[in-house]
């Protein structure tokens, strides 16, 4: 028996080639919307190979984390690169993941039988947001403690379980090494062990059920998965590597000035991009609404817009009879302008 006889009687690979020619994708004018999963799978299949070469010198600890990132970026042969990749990667994977979201929200692919590949979809992105916010404080320099002091101050006011929960985040009443050495542990252990698990529901999923067209579309015809649209998929996937690697050359991440816990906070401090449009209306609201506190009622909306978030497929009654509703289009289309302009505004009073 030959070598590829014998790969073939284990693996089965001549079965899985054939599902995939037989497998095919709708051919319209919304057809780019079906490259977004994929160039989200991208950075983070990017974010896996940097993140586990920057593991092979970080050091989690307060007097450490900052001194080794230095030596990462100063030392190391193409560690600087290694770490520009990173973080423009994560950035670029959050806004993957969002762009991916609206896509699948304007044309209805959620709807039934999609449900969960849905559901996964919006958990895989609240998961993405948590290795942002894990990821962000590990360098240990003066804007990452700072934010990350006033990200989970934001924790704390939720009611009831708030304080409970900032406790257990930072590893006491304040941000001090037990926070570096927790999200540290989530960041590389628990958040990846989750992403395995929901990313593989998502993708079995997907092949289940296969490529939804929009429902007022009428498809062109059809294009088989592999080779065409796997190839054109791989293109766009070593475009983006280029892209993201000048920016690593072209703009380096800085790494600042190492933390000081006992320094005043620097003024006009504010979290990433990703998280403005939450911080810029946390800081508009009143400071009491009908008897709460402002900022508390700020989050409490922003958990329950999740929860909406996640149930779209089961609220949007009319997708499931195979019908598009301008209410949902206006919906979709308020909140997405909503979440710009209170980023624009907190970008504009920085």
């Amino acid at each position: 028996m030959g070598v590829g006889e014998w790969l073939q009687e284990r693996t089965r690979v001549r079965e899985a080639v054939a599902f995939l020619q037989r497998k095919e994708v709708p051919v319209h004018r919304f057809s780019l919307a079906y490259y977004t999963g994929g160039i989200t799978l991208f950075f983070f299949l990017l974010q896996v190979a940097t993140g586990l070469l920057l593991l092979l010198y970080y050091r989690p600890a307060a007097d450490s984390a900052y001194e080794s990132v230095r030596l990462i970026t100063s030392r190391v042969q193409f560690g600087w690169l290694v770490r520009g990749i990173h973080a423009w990667s994560a950035n670029l994977m959050i806004l993957a993941a969002w762009v991916h979201l609206a896509a699948t929200f304007f044309t209805r692919a959620y709807r039934r039988p999609r449900e969960l590949t849905w559901i996964s979809g919006v958990l895989l992105l609240v998961i993405t947001l948590a290795f942002a916010f894990t990821g962000y404080l590990l360098p240990w320099n003066t804007l990452a403690f700072f934010a990350t002091r006033v990200g989970t101050e934001i924790v704390g006011d939720l009611p009831g379980v708030g304080r409970a929960l900032m406790v257990l985040l930072r590893g006491g009443e304040d941000v001090t090494e037990a926070t570096l050495s927790r999200f540290f542990g989530i960041h590389v252990a628990i958040l990846p062990a989750l992403t395995t698990i929901l990313l593989g529901i998502h993708l079995t999923l997907v092949q289940i059920h296969g490529m939804s067209r929009p429902i007022s579309v009428s498809p062109r015809g059809a294009e088989p998965f592999y080779p065409h649209f796997l190839l054109r998929d791989l293109m766009v996937w070593v475009v983006l590597l280029g892209v993201v690697a000048a920016l690593a050359t072209l703009a380096p991440w800085p790494l600042g000035e190492k933390a000081d816990p006992l320094a005043p906070a620097p003024a006009g401090i504010r979290p990433e991009w990703y998280f403005l449009f939450m911080y810029q209306t946390l800081r508009i609201l009143p400071s009491r609404i009908l008897g709460v506190e402002g900022e508390t009622a700020g989050v409490l909306a922003f958990a329950a817009g999740a929860v909406i978030v996640l149930l779209v497929p089961f609220l949007d009654v009319w997708a499931q009879r195979e019908r598009t509703h301008p209410a949902m289009t206006w919906v979709g289309a308020a909140t997405l302008a909503f979440v710009v302009l209170m980023t624009l505004l907190a970008w504009w009073e920085r």
